[in-house]
Order: structure tokens, then C-alpha cells, then sequence
């Protein structure tokens, strides 16, 4: 999601915030896009923890130190201590005064995440890496707001792994360390378990690490493909590039865009490569991240994997073929020297070439389920919202003679942009090709006031005369209103221009951010308009373990249980390639344990569809051990009658396959994807 930094000369910030005196910069003019520099990581970087002395802080310092991160010291506020033989400072303003950190690890809650933020911000900590997942969304508007206004800070995250050398042994995160080896091959990903795969991908063949930088799997991110793209340009120490992206915004498109240009004005290109998650994604779908879903207009998986496909690109079907792909086309690179990356095109499409049919994005008329990381509310409770905003709701749609002025008008975050932004479209469903992203600083309150002419604008492009005005500017101030006060991530409404110059709102599809609910109790007046009763039961019911849970439709016979979201749609995505039909997706969560594996189960036989499952799991920061251990003892306790086919990956592998190979239950283990996905496809056949 390449934001206004990241391309300053080809994408010129429209709306420029006003430098904050709380946000002090060296220059009249600060730019986000000169922080870039700070995420070149190495054993030189001096870090900071916020949240030092919590638990998982704790095991993750010791980790890191045993490493060879250097570690300066953390915060926790209003003490100053000392703890695991380092020094905790009462704020990161005396941190950063004492001992001269160059970035801040963020250990804190969802909740507390912009707050921690912010504070680094303050005091101008050159790289902050925010790992928290369920931020919510309005709190980082808030702080992209402020980053935009500074040219000190570089925000990594948040809910990312983190960022790490390799070459440096700094770890800035929570990455599993015996994935990882010093060499020259660059990684950017918005999923981490994916991130994992990656990366024990290309050490299996031998090439190692250069630096690998999260993007998060956020629907905003301090730091997106483009900005790493640049860093690994420019990094000696980089001699391909891997790319990791999946379903939603436009990050990948961003990307493709750049490596164009890059290919066009560089003699000898670096090898990419890339894979894309979620190309079997149902429209409309929250796919386990909280950014992994597509706006209205916003392209598909297909879209970006044919995209970066044009650009000369190698794609992958899995992480695992990265290793030996990039392997190969690194030894090509060095034999001639290829002067365009089309030649490193043709060295391997390990993706099987397959008609790429978009997906549609999800209409207005057609509200999908409640997701497990929003709320969409009825119809009739978002026109009720409207109405109590004193703005022109009718009560019966227009009859067809009337239906050729009707325009459809949302107000969502602008991934791109890193801010909020109206989308427009002549037409009551939303046309892409005739739609307009028009961003505005979340710090406006009134849309008359914004740098370039908002109002006007959207009135120029819907089409609406100067008398439709006051009632345009009624109806877009009362949407930012509801979008601000209630914490929404989309507001959609359909509107027909009235013959006495009313805009009449027909119909309307609110979403909002269940972090604000979840995770900082906010908006529970709105999260108690959710009805369980008329959503998937199965999806309720692995919601209370912490599962994301998505039935499929179709044929499904194959059941899924994955660790990580980014890993849970490839697993599909490569097991529909084989030929295999899946039933759901589930993400257990990046930390698998035992009681979600059984819980897993549960829920995934419950479907009398499915006559084999498939586990795949990488153990980053669970053991792969602990994995097999909780499988065996959940097969028994369930007593499960269909085959389970396990594929573990990661930390202490070789011993967890053994585990479940000698189980003499009806366990097939497996180190090979390739192998696995034929048994499981062949089991759930028979």
C-alpha cells in the first residue's frame, strides 16, 4: 500500500497537514519518505523496548540478546529500574536522551499501541516497529496524521513480525530465529507465517538473508512494498527480492508500478519474486487479517498476481518453491547479466497457468455475513444512523424511470493514502472504471474547509448542480460525523438526486472496526446491534477460541487447519491448484497450541462435507513437537474417523513428524507441500 512517502515525485501529496508543534522536524518542509534510510537495520542499531518488563517482552529481549540484537534498555512509564541486567527508563523521552536508541520494539497492547506510538514520535525515535494486533483503526489514522507531519520517525507495523537482519543479528520483533541465516535475498510480506516460510525457504537452498521487512497484515501499514522495494535497490547486501502480498488495497498494484519503472531505467534488474495469497478468497470476506479484504473498487487476488505477472515477476503457487526459484535465477542473473527482467521470466513459473476469472467485488445489495473483525450492521439500523443525523433517508427505492441519476457515494480508509477518503461513482452500484478516491486529512472536521475544494470536487464528478450543494455537504458531513464518532471503517449509501434538489439515500451498508470494541472498549452501543443468531454458527462458535473460521461453498471435501492467516489462504489457494476442493479456511491463530487444535477439529468435522483434513503448520513460535503432540491427543480424544493428513514445518520439525508417523493413528506426516496436498487430495477423493 504505497502511501503518499513512498513515491513523492510520482504521487504528490494532495492534501498537506499542518506541521504539529508537538512534532518537532529539522526542516520548513518534513517529509515521511526521507525516514526511509531508517530501516536499514544492522548489528550498529541500538534498540529500545516499550513495554520492557512484560512477559513476552521479556522472553522475546532474551532472544534477541542471545542473538546479538543490541539492546539498550526499555520503558516502563513512571519507573526507572533496572531488569534483565539492562536499564528501564521512566519514559522514552529519558531513553532517548540516556541512551540514544535508534529504534523502539512496542510491547503493549492493541489499546495502548498509537498511545506507545506516539510517545516515540515525540521524541523522534528514528524507526518504531509496533508488533500489536487489533489496533484499532482510527488510532493509527491518527498517528499516519502525525507521521505524515514529521520527517524524524519510521513506523514498521503495526500487527507485523517485525523487521530483521540477518546479516546484522538485529531483531526488531517476534520472529523465530533458527529460520534464519545470513545472506543475500531481501524479503518483504504482509503475513508472517508466510514471512516464516519464506525465509526457511531460501536458508534450505543454501542463500540465506539480507533484511526482511514486515508490512503487517494492518489495513494501514507504516511501511509498505514500495519502501522496501527502494531500501532493497539500493542494499549491496541484497541480491534478490522476494514479495509477499495477499487480498486487499492496493499494495501489490503499487508495487507492480514500481518494478516496471525499476526494470525500464536499470541495466541489470535484481531477480523478484512473489507469491499472492487469497486468490480463492470468497468476495466480500474478512480472510483472518484485519486488512486481508477488498473495498469496493479496490482489485482482487487474481488482479495483483496478473499484475506483477506483467512486470516480468516470477510467481509461486507456495513459499516453499521460493528457495530453489530464486536459486535459479540468480545463477542466470550472474551467467548474462540480463539487461530486462523479462529474460528472468522465462527461468520458472512454478504457478500453473490457469484462467485468472476477477472475483466481483462485494455490492451494496448484496450484505455478506458478519465478520469476525468487523460489524456490518442492517440496512435499516445504518439508514436509522442517517436519519438521526438529520439527512434525507427514503423509505422506498426509486422506481426504474427514476434510476438514471441514482449515484453511490462511500467514505472508507484510503489504504494508499493512509487516510480517510470519499469514493465516487455515477452509478448506484460502484463502477471502478468511472469511481474517484477523493482523501482528506483525518484531522479535518469540516469538509468545507479541506485544502483543495472536496465538496466541489465530488459535486463536479457526480455530476450535481450548485443548488444540490448545501444538501451535499449536509450528507458528506454527516457520514465523516458517523465514520469519526462511531469508529466506521466504510459507510456506503446509495442516493437519488430528487426532482426538488434533495439527495435522497435509499439504501446504506455500514461497516465498522471491531477493534475499537475488542480491544479498547469503545462502541459498544453499535457492537449490540450484532445478531449471532443470523450468522454461521460454526464461525460464532470459533470465535470464543480465538479461531478465525470461514466456510466455503461448493463441493468442499477437504477441511483445513492452519497457523497464521496469510499461510491459511495460500493453503487453499495451492490445495484448489492441485485440484483439491476445500471446505473452509481456518486460522488457528499465529501461535497454535493444543486446545486450539482440538477446538480446530471440532469445528472442521462438524461439516459433513469434508472426508479429509489437512493440517499445515509452521512452527515458528510454537514447536513443532508441542504441535504433533496436540494433534495426536486431540485425534484420540475426538476420536476422529477421517484421515488427517499433517505437514510441519519450522522448529524441532524433524522430531514432530516422527511424533505423528509412529502415532499409529491414522496420521500421514509429511515435510513436502507437494506430497502432502496429493495425499490429502487422494484421501479426500476416495
Amino acid at each position: 500500500m504505497a502511501g503518499f512517502h513512498a513515491l513523492p515525485a510520482r504521487m504528490p501529496l494532495r492534501h498537506t497537514l499542518k506541521p504539529s508543534r508537538r512534532f518537532s522536524t529539522s526542516s520548513w518542509r518534513p517529509s515521511y519518505a526521507g525516514t526511509l534510510p531508517n530501516l536499514k537495520i544492522g548489528a550498529h542499531t541500538r534498540v529500545l523496548f516499550q513495554g520492557f518488563t512484560g512477559r513476552k517482552a521479556t522472553a522475546n529481549v532474551q532472544e534477541s540478546l542471545a542473538w546479538g540484537t543490541k539492546i539498550v534498555g526499555g520503558v516502563k512509564p513512571g519507573v526507572e529500574s533496572e531488569h534483565l541486567g539492562l536499564p528501564v527508563f521512566p519514559s522514552v523521552r529519558a531513553a532517548q536522551q540516556k541512551a540514544k536508541p535508534d529504534a523502539s520494539a512496542i510491547y503493549v497492547p492493541g489499546n495502548q499501541t498509537a498511545q506507545a506510538i506516539e510517545e516515540a514520535i515525540e521524541a523522534e525515535i528514528p524507526l518504531v516497529v509496533a508488533v500489536a494486533e487489533h489496533v484499532p483503526i482510527h488510532d493509527i489514522l491518527r498517528i499516519h496524521a502525525m507521521l505524515q507531519t514529521q520527517s524524524k520517525t519510521r513506523l514498521v507495523g503495526a500487527n507485523c513480525p517485525g523487521i530483521i537482519s540477518a546479516i546484522g543479528k538485529c531483531r526488531i520483533g517476534f520472529q523465530p530465529l533458527p529460520c534464519f541465516a545470513p545472506g543475500n535475498v531481501g524479503i518483504v510480506a504482509k503475513s508472517g507465517t508466510l514471512s516464516y516460510e519464506t525465509v526457511a525457504s531460501t536458508t534450505r537452498a543454501g542463500l540465506g538473508q539480507s533484511l526482511c521487512i514486515s508490512m503487517g497484515g494492518d489495513v494501514l501499514a507504516g511501511t509498505n512494498f514500495v519502501d522496501a522495494l527502494e531500501i532493497f535497490e539500493n542494499d549491496p547486501d541484497t541480491e534478490g527480492i522476494m514479495l509477499v502480498g495477499e487480498i486487499g488495497g492496493t499494495a501489490e498494484m503499487d508495487a507492480a508500478e514500481w518494478i516496471r519503472d525499476y526494470q525500464r531505467r536499470c541495466a541489470s534488474p535484481k531477480p523478484i519474486m512473489a507469491l499472492i495469497g487469497g486468490l480463492e478468497a470468497p468476495p466480500g470476506r474478512i480472510m483472518g487479517h484485519a486488512g486481508a479484504w477488498a473495498a469496493p473498487g479496490e482489485p482482487d487476488a487474481r488482479a495483483k498476481y496478473q499484475a506483477l505477472e506483467r512486470v516480468g515477476v516470477t510467481m509461486v503457487n507456495h513459499p516453499e518453491k521460493f528457495g530453489e526459484g530464486m536459486r535459479s535465477l540468480l545463477g542466470r542473473r550472474a551467467a548474462s547479466k540480463p539487461s530486462s527482467a523479462i529474460n528472468q521470466k522465462r527461468g520458472i513459473h512454478i504457478m500453473r497457468r490457469t484462467t485468472l476469472t476477477p472475483h466481483a467485488s462485494p455490492s451494496i445489495s448484496h450484505p455478506q455475513k458478519t465478520q469476525t473483525r468487523s460489524l456490518y450492521i442492517k440496512p435499516f439500523q445504518a439508514l436509522d444512523m442517517l436519519n438521526l443525523e438529520a439527512l434525507t433517508v427514503r423509505e422506498t427505492p426509486p422506481s426504474e424511470s427514476e434510476a438514471k441519476s441514482n449515484f453511490s457515494l462511500s467514505l472508507t480508509v484510503d489504504r494508499t493514502a493512509l487516510s480517510p477518503c470519499f469514493i465516487t461513482s455515477p452509478t448506484p452500484d460502484l463502477n471502478p472504471e468511472h469511481s474517484r478516491k477523493f482523501p482528506f486529512p483525518y484531522t479535518t472536521t469540516d469538509l468545507r474547509n479541506t485544502k483543495i475544494p472536496l465538496i466541489r470536487d465530488i459535486a463536479l464528478k457526480l455530476g450535481l448542480s450548485e443548488t444540490a450543494h448545501p444538501q451535499l455537504v449536509a450528507l458528506t458531513q454527516g457520514l465523516w460525523k458517523i465514520f469519526r464518532e462511531k469508529e466506521a471503517f466504510s459507510l456506503e449509501v446509495k442516493v437519488h438526486p430528487s426532482a426538488d434538489g434533495k439527495l435522497e439515500i435509499y439504501d446504506a451498508r455500514f461497516g465498522f472496526d471491531d477493534a475499537a470494541y475488542r480491544s479498547a472498549g469503545r462502541q459498544e452501543e453499535v457492537h449490540k446491534l450484532r445478531n449471532k443468531e443470523e450468522e454461521v454458527p460454526e464461525e460464532v462458535v470459533a470465535e470464543k477460541d480465538g479461531i478465525v473460521y470461514v466456510k466455503l461453498d461448493g463441493e468442499g471435501s477437504i477441511g483445513t487447519l492452519v497457523n497464521g492467516a496469510g499461510l491459511a489462504m495460500n493453503t487453499v489457494d495451492a490445495l484448489t491448484i492441485h485440484g483439491g476442493h476445500c471446505a473452509n479456511f481456518l486460522d488457528t491463530g499465529g501461535k497454535a497450541t493444543s486446545q486450539t487444535v482440538k477446538a480446530s477439529f471440532q469445528i472442521i468435522t462438524s461439516d459433513p462435507r469434508v472426508k479429509a483434513i489437512f493440517v499445515n503448520i509452521f512452527g515458528g513460535l510454537t514447536r513443532c513437537d508441542m504441535i504433533a503432540e496436540g494433534i495426536i491427543l486431540a485425534f484420540r480424544d475426538l476420536g476422529l474417523k477421517v484421515p488427517v493428513v499433517v505437514r510441519l514445518r519450522g522448529t524441532n520439525e524433524e522430531v514432530g513428524q516422527k511424533m505423528i508417523a509412529e502415532s499409529g493413528l491414522s496420521l500421514h506426516a509429511f515435510d513436502s507441500f507437494e506430497d502432502a496436498a496429493k495425499k490429502v487430495i487422494s484421501l479426500a477423493s476416495a
